[in-house]
């Protein structure tokens, strides 16, 4: 009886775990998963070039185009076109501590007044809406020398704004369908326009 048990035992080898065909399944879903992951977040802004065409007075709020004519000195804001709503002049230019930056001359640098713009913007959108028209349209007119900043800058400021809905900081629509056209080197005004 003795004999037997040890002969059940003996038949019995170790098992030996066989992960080889793991580890190159690893090798390969790594890396694989790796070049999936997103490092960074990149926006794409769909602009559009406008068109040619010249509006009349008769034509309806909608179609009446909103432009901000971007100068050395200040943005200039029309609606509808030729008729000045308001021309935010540049104000110092602050770091991140609210100190003014100063160039090499005693006096400090400018910027223009996003914060401005915005304000108008807002103002102009809010008029609009309660005229029940949702103009989403925009054209930004830049002369040859706007630098990359200033556009990216302008394109954010006329696209949405902060805005608190319950406890909540939420981007609120302003004109997202954004335009660019060159400046023109004389712009017409025309003689009834909004009060600057």
């Amino acid at each position: 009886m003795i004999g037997r048990r040890h002969g059940r035992t003996a038949k019995k080898e170790d098992a030996e775990l066989d992960i080889t065909s793991f580890m190159n399944l690893m090798i390969v879903l790594v890396p694989v998963l790796l070049m999936m992951m997103v490092f960074s977040r990149i926006t794409v802004v769909e602009l559009r070039l406008p068109g040619i065409e010249v509006l009349s007075a008769d034509d309806p709020v909608e179609d009446q185009r909103l432009e901000i004519l971007v100068s050395d000195d200040s943005l200039n804001i029309f609606f509808p076109q030729g008729y000045l709503v308001k021309t935010i002049a540049k104000i110092p230019a602050v770091d991140e501590d609210g100190e003014p930056l100063v160039s090499t001359g005693a006096e400090p640098e400018l910027q223009h007044d996003f914060t401005g713009l915005q304000d108008t913007l807002k103002l102009v959108k809010q008029t609009l809406l309660a005229k029940d028209v949702d103009k989403k349209d925009i054209i930004l007119m830049l002369p040859d020398t706007t630098d990359y900043q200033t556009i990216i800058s302008l394109i954010d400021s006329t696209r949405s704004y902060k805005a608190v809905v319950a406890t909540s900081v939420v981007d609120a629509e302003l004109f997202p369908e954004v335009s660019l056209a060159e400046a023109p080197a004389r712009y017409e005004l025309k003689s009834a326009g909004g009060a600057q």
